[in-house]
Formats: C-alpha cells, structure tokens, sequence
C-alpha cells in the first residue's frame, strides 16, 4: 500500500477508511486471539489493569486511567500505539492529517478539487499518530484548540473572517490519531470546558468561527485522584464525558514489584558484570517501598512510586560498585550496610506528612530500612521476645554472650570483601545460626549472616550505632550505660 502516491491509485486498490477507535478494536482483537501480548512490559496488570483497558478499546471509549504517581499510566498509554496500523494515508500537505477520502479541513478540500484523482498521497507511521501533553495550569485554549494567526492573514492577504487564518492546536492536528492529556486535574477548569464539545459533539469554536469538524481522535487522560492534592480536579461534566474509568495501582506483591524494579533499573553493563545483588537485598529493596506505603510519617493520597526502589536499586548497584573500586577488587556482592547509600533514593521520593516532618527525612528513611529488615529477619529467624523459657535453647545464646564479653565489631561501609567476611566471622555462633535455619554455605551465608545481626540489633538483642563510615554493634546493656554516661557528662 505504502507505494500509492495518489488519490486515485488510493481509490482503486479497494482502500477502506477506519475511525482510529476501529483501528485499535479491530488490532487488538487480532492480537487476543493470536494470543500476542497486548501491552509488553506492563507488569501485575494482567489481571486486573489491562483487562479493564481492552475491554474500553473494545467499546471504542475515551480512557480516563486514575492512579497514584508511579503506577504505569503514562506508559500504558504510549503502548496503545502499537495498537494502530503501521501506516495510514493522509492527503499531502494537510494540516489534520486528512483522511483522503474523507477531507476536513479546508486546506484538503481545496487541494482535492484541485487536482481531483492526481491529488498526492503521503503515509504516516503509527508512531507520528501519538501526541501528549503534559497539562499545567499555563496551558491555553490556544495550545490545545487553536487560534487566529494574524501573520498568516497578512502572508496571504486574508480577511479575518476566512477560517484559512486559523492556526489548529495539538487536538484538531491529532485528527485519527491518539492524543494524551497527563495530569488533567492541573489542566484550569475553563481549559477543561473547552474539551466539551470535541468530546461529545466533534465541532471547535475559535475566535468566533463556528467550524463543524469531525475529529476522530482516541482521547486518553492520566490524573491522580482528585483528593491528592488541592491543585486542582476535574470537573465532573468533563469526566462525564469520558465513558471508561480505570483505576491504576501499586504491585500487590513482592515478587512482581522485583519484577518492575529489574525491567526498569538503568545499570551500566560494567555494574552488571562486576557487581551481584542477593535476591534478600532485592526483596528488601521493595520491603523498604511497601513499608513507606504503610508508614505514618508518609501521606498515603501521594503515594510511593515505583520510582523509588529503581532508584534504590541503582544506588545500591553503585554503592558497592564505588567499594569495589575503591578496593580494587574485580568484582563485589551488595550488602545491608550498602543501604547507607540508598537514603538519597528514598527521601526525595516521598511526601511526609505533618509527623514526618517533625521526624526528618533522613530519620524517616532509616525507620523505613528498620522496618525493612525486621520484617525480613522474622521471615528468616526465630523472634527473640518470643521465645518461651524452659521449651527451647535459646537460638541466639552464644550470640549474646560474645557481646556480654565486652566484644564489639565494626562493619565499615568501604571494606573490602575479605576484610568484611572476616569481621563477620568473628561473632561467635552467628554462622552456627544461619546455618542452623537456613540450607546455605561457604561464602551464601555471608548476606544471611549480616542479614542476623542487623535483624537482631532492630530486636534490642544487640546494640547498633551509625557512626559516619560504619554500623558499631556491641551488647546491648553496654550500649546503654555508655548512653547514661555520656548524658551525665557535665557532672562526671
């Protein structure tokens, strides 16, 4: 098809025009029962997001997808793209990509009773169909319908009143395309007005030109729900107008948010190669985004995108990365003490409320990464308070008694592996632990071991200081003395 250049070759190999909205039913229809995945690379949607989606394209309706920051929405509207044809024929030199068969705009209208069946051809790929815009409380009439080009007049000595001094804004020249409005709670409400009719009625108003056009454009929004912030909602005649809307989410699992976070992490292929990240730190990663989704200190309507364990994620990756090259070492594994290094991914990432604030970010993320690893650590160990006296021995025994000899040991963020392997070994029993509840060995246990003493540390069985460059662990009850007697320092 893509070698017709002319209307009349377009008539005579049996061409059939289509609404854009019949485009993506007919395609996705062939994909459902070709079994070929419809949205490649949305992930913990299949059975509940993307269901809702086509079922919408299906009844050939506008799409409001409503949702926290963070859950795909941008990105499932890009995809529909690959629901269009690969290619489509609009009349050369058309301003609305012009249907050849059925013209709109005035330009096309003329240039067909120009030059009749000789009327040149052109054929635009799926991918100039797709336009977006990001809604802000700038946007005008203007942008988005269009307005009277002055200097157009004056180029082609028109009068005011000839609709060919119009300048068509991103709807009108979305014409049989898909066209996306982000966040349409920040578009102003006289802005929203102005989608009324090209809704409903297909007709635009400019500057006092009442021009019937039949645009055929597959309209999508994205918004947060209207109670996140104050900035701004949609109003409901808008809304009214949009026939399908579907509810976004978070991953409901672990499993798929690991998933979303390994898909989405940009690493370099060196980071790839040279550095390992334990399948525990990759949960514990996203443990640290689903307790933040719970958390007091976080408002709940803002959500915690996904955004952020990608960005722990490569953190964590360059945290490692950064000790490896600093001990010239050829390769690493990522430890907890790496989550050092994740708070800058975590504390731009979410919105505290009022206690929060009182907290601090930085305190706020440590409690995030506490929580975290207490949650992993019971998934793992037995819970020390929980323990019943008489029934069984006691688990972590020799550990507690290594500490109540006055033993301390210092896990620095830059050691290198041997040196922090070492210090590791030197807790008595802490192995003997891990090996005890967990099947691993050698060198595996390593992460389980550190994973022990920092669980323990967050269950007052031990105690834990940050210090500037390393985590301190020493008895607890010594912690605490030392505690009393710095804070009776003026007297002593």
């Amino acid at each position: 098809m893509k070698d017709i250049k002319t209307l009349g070759e377009l008539k005579k190999s049996g061409y059939q025009p289509k609404t854009v909205k019949e485009e993506l039913r007919a395609n996705l229809i062939n994909k459902l029962r070709n079994k070929e995945k419809v949205f490649e690379g949305v992930i913990g949607f299949d059975d509940t997001v993307l269901p809702d989606i086509e079922r919408a394209i299906l009844s050939r309706h506008n799409i409001l997808l409503l949702g926290l920051r963070g859950q795909a929405k941008t990105r499932i509207a890009r995809l529909l793209v690959g629901l269009l044809d690969e290619y489509m024929p609009v009349v050369a030199g058309s301003d609305l990509n012009d249907d050849p068969l059925n013209p709109i705009s005035r330009i096309a209208q003329d240039l067909i009773a120009e030059h009749g069946d000789d009327t040149p051809i052109e054929w635009i790929h799926r991918d100039e169909r797709y336009v977006e815009k990001l809604a802000t409380p700038d946007v005008s009439v203007a942008d988005l319908i269009g307005d009277v080009d002055p200097i157009k007049a004056a180029t082609l000595k028109l009068p005011y009143s000839d609709e060919r001094v119009i300048h068509f804004g991103l709807i009108p020249r979305a014409h049989r395309s898909i066209f996306v409005i982000n966040e349409l709670p920040d578009l102003q409400a006289r802005i929203q007005v102005s989608l009324f009719n090209i809704l409903q009625e297909g007709d635009i108003q400019i500057r006092g030109f009442k021009l019937r056009l039949p645009l055929d454009i597959q309209f999508v929004f994205t918004a947060n729900p209207e109670d996140y912030t104050n900035r701004g909602s949609i109003i409901t005649p808008l809304k009214d107008r949009v026939e399908s809307q579907i509810l976004t989410h978070y991953p409901k699992t672990i499993d798929i948010a690991r998933q979303i976070t390994r898909q989405e992490a940009n690493l370099a292929e060196a980071q790839e190669n040279a550095v390992e990240v334990p399948e525990l730190l990759q949960v514990m990663i996203e443990q640290v985004a689903f307790e933040a989704r719970d958390s007091e200190f976080i408002d709940e309507k803002s959500g915690v995108s996904a955004r952020l364990s990608i960005a722990a994620y490569e953190n964590l990756v360059s945290t490692a990365e950064r000790r490896m090259l600093i001990n010239q070492e050829p390769g690493t594994e990522a430890r907890i003490i790496d989550f050092w290094g994740v708070i800058p991914a975590i504390t731009g990432k979410v919105e505290l409320v009022y206690e929060g604030e009182q907290e601090g970010p930085y305190n706020v993320a440590i409690a995030l990464m506490s929580g975290a690893i207490k949650k992993i650590f019971l998934k793992y160990f037995p819970d020390p308070d929980k323990l019943k006296q008489g029934q069984e021995r006691d688990p972590y025994g020799t550990i507690r008694a290594w500490f109540s000899g006055g033993n301390t040991i210092d896990l620095n963020n830059d050691s290198s592996d041997k040196e922090f392997y070492e210090t590791l070994e030197e807790v008595a029993g802490l192995r003997k632990l891990v090996e005890r509840y967990l099947d691993v060995k050698g060198k595996d246990a390593y992460v389980f071991m550190e994973l022990a003493l920092h669980g323990l540390a967050e269950l007052n069985v031990v105690n834990k200081e940050i210090l500037e460059a390393s985590f301190s662990f020493r008895d607890l009850l010594a912690g605490m003395l030392d505690d009393d007697l710095f804070s009776d320092d003026d007297d002593f």
